[in-house]
């Protein structure tokens, strides 16, 4: 190698610790802000289900559904005739 390749690796080596630690420093602030925005929008969503959940819509009406049986209520009897016969 040559002499100016043997100096450069020697002040890389002298300065890989600080750069390490540079590094480390800024891979922690990013883990801590995308954490910071991953909470945020989990209480967000938390907060607007909550708020859909427990707020009642003044537009709303309530609907009722009438369901004539008597086919049914008529085949079940004449089965449990059946079963007795």
């Amino acid at each position: 190698m040559s002499q100016e390749k043997v100096d450069k690796y020697k002040k890389e080596k002298r300065n890989r610790e600080k750069l390490q630690k540079r590094e480390d420093r800024i891979m922690l602030g990013e883990k801590l802000g995308i954490a910071a925005v991953c909470i945020l929008l989990a209480g967000w969503i938390g907060y607007s289900a909550y708020q859909l959940l427990t707020q009642p819509d003044e537009n709303a009406q309530a609907v009722t559904t009438e369901m004539n049986v008597t086919s049914i209520t008529d085949y079940l009897s004449s089965l449990n005739e059946a079963e007795t016969e």
